[in-house]
């Protein structure tokens, strides 16, 4: 009896292992699969003819209708940076400092990373969901057929409007922000204007604007990558295929684009600090 139970013990761990390594494997294939992606659709960016109009109409898609969003987004989190930042720092008599602390905190972490949250949201699950939809409908099959390399045409174009965009979104996000905290901590607060832009003068340098604009540009491309891919290969999912193959594609696509900017901007930090 002792020895059954051993076996079975034995046999359970067996089966545990080749679960793990199945998974790994697994993992280290799709890990795989998606740098070739993304050498690839990188390369295609810059093959001729160039797609100027394609590039331009994902600028307008992802930049330009993402103003709003950007905009009002940034506005209030400067607003709630400028007063929760100006209770703590009076505590210690320095809310002289609140126009540096807002402007270093916008440029160096919030600007470029709830940029790229609020894109992938407004723009990252269109792109998922969009080429998904053109993948299950055999939409992309289609062009293959016409000898037009899908990648070059759906793929290609996003990424380059993608490393467009987002610099000039997280500026705006910026820029707003701190109007933000201006409107909060100088005309709500009463901290003195000359003293608000005076210490953001003083305080934020070269290193914080061009590491922030180094993040989005990295976010820029992880976000891409990620969308396109989860999009362009949703009829190889193992968890359903159609419309729920799609709606699974697009959730993953927002939930590791996410997961992947936080990770990437801690990473990003540790090396530019």
């Amino acid at each position: 009896m002792a020895e059954k139970t051993v076996d079975h013990e034995g046999q359970g761990m067996i089966r545990g292992l080749n679960w793990l390594g199945r998974k790994t494997l697994d993992i280290i294939g799709e890990l795989g699969a998606l740098a070739i992606f993304f050498c690839y659709g990188i390369i295609l960016i810059f093959s001729l003819p160039f797609q100027f109009r394609k590039i331009i109409q994902q600028v307008y898609f992802i930049g330009v209708k993402s103003f709003l969003i950007i905009s009002l987004i940034g506005l209030f989190t400067g607003m709630v940076l400028g007063l929760q930042g100006y209770y703590t720092l009076v505590k210690f008599g320095a809310e002289g400092m609140l126009g540096a602390a807002v402007a270093l905190s916008l440029i160096r972490e919030l600007g470029p990373v709830l940029t790229a949250l609020m894109v992938i949201g407004r723009a990252g699950s269109s792109i998922a969901a969009e080429i998904g939809i053109m993948r299950i409908s055999e939409q992309i099959d289609a062009l293959d057929t016409m000898d037009i390399n899908p990648m070059r045409y759906l793929v290609s174009p996003r990424m380059a409007a993608s490393v467009i965009v987002f610099p000039m979104l997280t500026a705006l996000f910026d820029v707003i922000g701190i109007f933000g905290g201006f409107l909060t901590g100088v005309l709500l607060l009463g901290i003195n204007s000359g003293i608000y832009f005076n210490r953001i003068y003083d305080s934020v340098v070269l290193k914080d604007v061009t590491g922030g604009f180094l993040k989005s540009l990295a976010f820029a491309l992880i976000v891409s990558t990620i969308c396109c891919y989860q999009g362009y290969f949703t009829h190889m999912r193992s968890e359903g295929f159609g419309a729920r193959g799609v709606s699974l594609a697009t959730t993953s696509a927002v939930v590791i684009s996410c997961v992947l900017v936080l990770v990437l901007d801690y990473v990003l930090t540790s090396f530019l600090l």
